[in-house]
């Protein structure tokens, strides 16, 4: 979740009054940009825990959230204050924030390659691994905390949060287990124009369901087998129905940056931030805040900065800032990181693949999404697909694809060797049959004898 950090742009767009629905329009709209500009910003969520006891670290104490900020600073990481509170670190366009639970999330900075972003993710997590030795902290990369009960976790002090924690209980069931049980892998990814962007979302909705599939690292709840693959999937499916899920509109004629601003407006908005304190807005209106009749703010108009914060509100599988976000996959082991940026990139990011993954969803009504949604956190690779196959199917087509997109983008490591070797990972698990998930489960049955804690030993980073 983002982090208010103090920048030249972020001044700008906070003076910045919003008079009309077309600047809103046009935010989203100045995102496009030319291929050559195009850039990778992966995200990554991680559960911290103490060694001893395995239990969720808190943010005080000498095995705390604060010791880990204060150990990272020496890397010449800059910490960010709210109310006091360090509650992010940022340097060279990178972010160090928290989810609710304090679970440890890396921003990464837009580069150019997937050789880059790996390194970035690569050089974060020896840093993260080196300070969390010495202070008896161990980091686990999964998309449902495997043994946590909600009132395990210690709420970060951040305000935002104490307002999203009394509102999320009145839009769904499980958006607690959201904010504080769930870890993700994200990418960030540019487009080229109005149309390349409703192609881009387009695919990246349809096929976020196979990405589940292929990242499904979530089989356990509190110590036990939870009887999905994708613990973290489901839970998005019970938090808030006004800003989760799918959008069907996606797939109708006319969708563009206008229709994706008509629904934006009308999500519920969670709060605004003035002088360095958050005000509660939550559930009111921004159409209303647009007209000047926020009540929590009355007669007082939004700013560009509001617009770009409710945009972080809004939770959908594939979600539209001045870019898209890819948000279907569960937190996982180290080399998955590095492996969801060239999935998507190589889907997205060469014409001949982008063409072949809209000729993959040729057909596929929003019904059909919508079915794979439901059933993938359950049944993973073995949940049919539209066209009568498997998810395993046709997450085959989508890294046969990918890897060609990657091998024409001939972007090459000082080795000699180019961005496909990303994918190998996902390779296997199609060729084997077999999510993390269900590995997971079968050493949980097997050789672990039920014992949950061996989780924590043999998938930590």
């Amino acid at each position: 979740m983002s982090t208010m950090i103090d920048s030249e742009e972020g001044r700008t767009l906070s003076t910045t009054v919003v008079e009309s629905r077309d600047q809103l329009v046009a935010y989203i709209e100045s995102g496009s940009k030319p291929r050559e500009n195009w850039r990778i910003g992966t995200e990554h969520e991680k559960f911290g825990f103490d060694l001893e006891t395995l239990q969720p670290i808190p943010y005080e104490g000498p095995k705390g959230v604060k010791a880990m900020f204060d150990g990272l600073a020496r890397f010449g990481w800059e910490p960010i204050v709210e109310g006091g509170y360090v509650i992010a670190l940022h340097m060279d366009g990178q972010t160090i924030s928290l989810e609710p639970g304090g679970q440890f999330e890396l921003s990464g900075a837009p580069l150019k390659t997937l050789h880059e972003t790996c390194a970035e993710v690569n050089t974060h997590l020896a840093q993260v691994k080196e300070v969390a030795a010495e202070i008896g902290v161990g980091f686990l990369g999964l998309g449902f905390h495997p043994t946590g009960r909600r009132e395990d976790f210690d709420t970060m002090p951040k305000a935002r949060y104490d307002i999203m924690k009394a509102y999320m209980p009145t839009k769904g069931n499980l958006g607690l287990d959201m904010m504080y049980r769930t870890c993700t892998i994200q990418v960030n990814l540019d487009f080229g124009s109005e149309a390349d962007m409703r192609e881009k979302f387009r695919i990246g909705m349809a096929l976020q369901p196979v990405a589940t599939a292929l990242f499904a690292a979530s089989p356990f709840k509190e110590g036990k087998p939870g009887g999905l693959l994708s613990l973290r999937s489901q839970v998005w499916t019970d938090t808030d129905p006004e800003r989760c899920g799918n959008l069907p509109f996606v797939f109708e004629d006319g969708f563009g940056f206008e229709r994706y601003v008509d629904y934006a407006l009308d999500v519920p908005m969670y709060f605004i931030h003035r002088d360095g304190q958050y005000v509660n807005a939550a559930g009111q209106s921004f159409r209303d805040f647009l007209d000047g009749r926020l009540p929590a703010r009355p007669g007082e108009k939004p700013t560009m900065k509001d617009w770009d914060n409710h945009l972080t509100t809004i939770f959908t599988e594939v979600r539209m800032k001045k870019f898209l976000e890819m948000r279907g996959a569960d937190g996982g082991p180290w080399a998955r990181i590095c492996a969801l940026p060239a999935l998507w990139v190589g889907l997205l990011y060469d014409e001949r693949a982008q063409n072949a993954a809209l000729d993959l969803i040729k057909g596929w009504t929003p019904a059909d999404v919508d079915r794979l949604r439901a059933e993938v956190p359950k049944l993973g690779f073995d949940a049919p697909s539209p066209d009568g196959r498997t998810v395993r199917d046709l997450a085959a087509d989508m890294l046969c694809i990918a890897d060609k997109g990657l091998q024409a983008r001939a972007t090459n490591d000082s080795m000699g060797q180019d961005e496909r070797h990303f994918l190998g990972t996902l390779r296997q698990l199609v060729d084997d049959n077999r999510s993390l998930a269900q590995e997971l489960l079968q050493k949980y049955e097997g050789p672990w004898g039920g014992d949950i804690n061996r989780v924590f030993t043999e998938y930590a980073y």
